[in-house]
């Protein structure tokens, strides 16, 4: 029932999403008839329990409803509550004290509310850790798929509400997936190349009509062979954001096989692979009229990066992006299976083309080089939606210039897919043995939105399957209409138990 169409502009159609109820532990409905006495507060605290978080309850009539993390230990913990009056509190008959007497929530449990005149109230407490809307379809699209491992993170309102792990990071040893366990992002990378540019954007060491190549240029002679091609020197920096250098595309051109140039000559240094490109590889038209996908322009954003700050690629990232988000353990990733990186899962292919051979994927910085889990993914995108001005990493000018299209972009901003009507942005990420992706959408964006989301899903393999990558963007829309509350707390704040 709920959208989505995409094309290879990766174009989507979201319609309205339906409303989801905020809840704490004493708004809403707590009324009663007469008076019966009432609970007009509950929660888990810290301090009473062994547990992450702090967690308000939401009250409807005698019904309350919490949240705790997927995980938590919840045969017996301490509720804190608020009585009205001089009412007191049973369980099966056993007294209560608030933040003192402990209870089994692995089943729903009556909470007795009586007056000292005998009148007495019931109220049905049930513990959610495990949000089934988002379980149910992650089990069904990982049986479909036959994914081994994955995770998921959503945020709502910059509040990281949910992050869960299923599955299996390494199959031959039966270790599973964390909720910090870090995958391959491929494409997902571009959008930290973005919004790096965009930092340099806002600290007026760039702008979009920057040439790259030719004298002059952010690069200038450095690659390749004089005079250049036809429309080099032509390209800019919102050429390559947006995928309008006129070539350089994964479906390749007749002047390499059809084959991605990032990903071919897999020996080459940097250097070796931007002048053999650039020597050897034609564009297939000017520069800004037509969208061709292209990981190589990526490559040359990190290049661009490095030459404005004087950095290595990963080390400016880290600096300008991934440092002011409180995000710490991304990294550049390895090739092989030697050099996986700690806590960094193992990949499965179902295809021909395996993880581990046949890819430069440290190489492919830029455009496919990072590792992260589901829970950076969301960080991240909690510090680029406008959401915060004390926490957005970019001015609302550099905002309003990464998430635009132009006229031949197809629908493409600068790093991110944008759905119809701004109603969001999201990008997917892909390679053998592994796939990701995350978007955003706040109410800022459009009338029509219900709500500011984020989610990140990182996996570890792929599948060619044709509906893959809309059952992946699905499983958060499919759920979401049918998620009536949400955790009132922040799992970006946890203190492990």
């Amino acid at each position: 029932m709920l959208r989505i169409t995409k094309t290879p502009g990766l174009k989507f159609i979201i319609p309205a999403l339906l409303a989801v109820l905020l809840f704490s532990c004493s708004k809403s409905d707590t009324s009663t008839p007469g008076n019966l006495p009432v609970i007009s507060g509950f929660s888990f605290q810290q301090s009473a329990n062994n547990i992450p978080v702090n967690s308000s309850a939401f009250i409807s009539g005698t019904d309350i409803t919490i949240y705790l993390p997927p995980g938590t230990v919840s045969n017996a913990l301490k509720a804190s509550f608020t009585l009205s009056g001089n009412a007191s509190v049973t369980v099966s008959g056993v007294d209560q004290q608030s933040g003192v007497t402990a209870n089994d929530f692995t089943h729903p449990v009556t909470y007795t509310i009586s007056t000292g005149g005998g009148v007495t109230q019931n109220y049905n407490v049930t513990l959610i850790t495990d949000i089934a809307a988002v379980d149910q379809l992650v089990s069904a699209f990982m049986t479909k798929y036959k994914v081994p491992g994955m995770t998921m993170s959503i945020t709502k309102d910059n509040h990281l509400v949910y992050t869960k792990a299923y599955g299996m990071a390494n199959t031959s040893q039966q270790q599973p997936v964390n909720d910090s366990s870090l995958f391959r992002l491929a494409s997902d990378s571009k959008q930290f190349t973005s919004v790096t540019i965009m930092r340099l954007f806002d600290q007026k060491k760039i702008s979009m009509t920057d040439k790259i190549f030719g004298n002059g240029a952010i690069l200038g002679t450095t690659y390749g062979s004089q005079p250049y091609g036809p429309g080099i020197t032509d390209i800019t920096v919102s050429d390559l954001l947006h995928h309008t250098s006129g070539g350089w595309s994964t479906s390749g051109n007749q002047y390499n096989n059809f084959n991605d140039p990032m990903f071919s000559n897999l020996s080459m240094s940097n250097a070796e692979l931007i002048s053999w490109t650039l020597n050897n590889m034609p564009l297939d038209t000017l520069p800004n009229t037509k969208f061709e996908y292209s990981n190589f322009g990526y490559f040359l954003l990190a290049r661009v990066i490095e030459k404005i700050t004087g950095e290595p690629y990963e080390q400016a990232v880290q600096d300008l992006v991934l440092t002011p988000c409180g995000i710490t353990d991304m990294r550049i990733a390895g090739n092989t299976l030697a050099e996986r990186a700690p806590n960094e899962v193992v990949y499965y292919n179902q295809e021909s083309q395996t993880p581990y051979a046949g890819l430069n994927i440290h190489r492919a910085d830029g455009c496919a080089g990072w590792i992260a889990s589901s829970i950076d993914l969301v960080k991240f995108n909690t510090h680029v939606n406008q959401l915060n001005p004390a926490t957005d990493l970019l001015s609302a000018n550099a905002y309003q210039v990464m998430t635009s299209t132009t006229p031949v972009s197809d629908g493409y901003a600068c790093g991110w897919a944008v759905y119809p009507d701004q109603e969001g942005f999201e990008h997917q990420g892909s390679l053998p043995g592994t796939s990701s992706d995350q978007a955003f959408q706040t109410m800022l964006m459009s009338p029509s939105n219900q709500g500011n989301y984020s989610f990140g899903i990182v996996i570890n393999t792929r599948s060619l399957d044709n509906n893959y990558g809309n059952d992946l963007d699905n499983i958060f829309w499919n759920a979401l209409p049918n998620i009536k509350s949400w955790p009132s707390y922040d799992l970006f704040n946890t203190t492990q138990p």
